[in-house]
């Protein structure tokens, strides 16, 4: 797994979607982390300091793995980015099939009758 800045990962993040465009998945995930061992944690807290966390994003396709590690200052402007990419790469997504309501169940009161 590498460990990068915010920016280049979102630059492969991007060329990740794009490898997957036609076939394959990205998985992204969000987690709470402090880059610290527990027992450092334990003793920060033990000692009165404060535990400062950021937040891990990691992106793979199954063949790759990338993550980045944002701090709660640039929380803002890489979730707007993220966002950015996010809306870029949607456009292949299927939209889904849904029945109309009122046409679903008059069918359905014309077939028990």
């Amino acid at each position: 797994m590498v460990l990068l800045q915010p920016d280049p990962f979102l630059n492969e993040l991007t060329s990740m979607y794009e490898r997957n465009t036609e076939k394959g998945s990205v998985w992204v995930t969000f987690k709470r982390s402090s880059m610290k061992s527990k027992a450092t944690r334990n003793k920060m807290a033990s000692a009165g300091e404060i535990v400062e966390y950021t937040c891990l994003v990691r992106a793979t396709d199954g063949k790759k793995t990338i993550s980045t590690s944002v701090s709660a200052k640039d929380q803002q402007r890489f979730q707007a980015s993220y966002a950015t990419v996010l809306k870029a790469h949607m456009s292949k997504l299927k939209k889904r099939e849904r029945k109309e309501r009122k046409k679903a169940a008059e069918g359905d009161k014309k077939t028990k009758e």
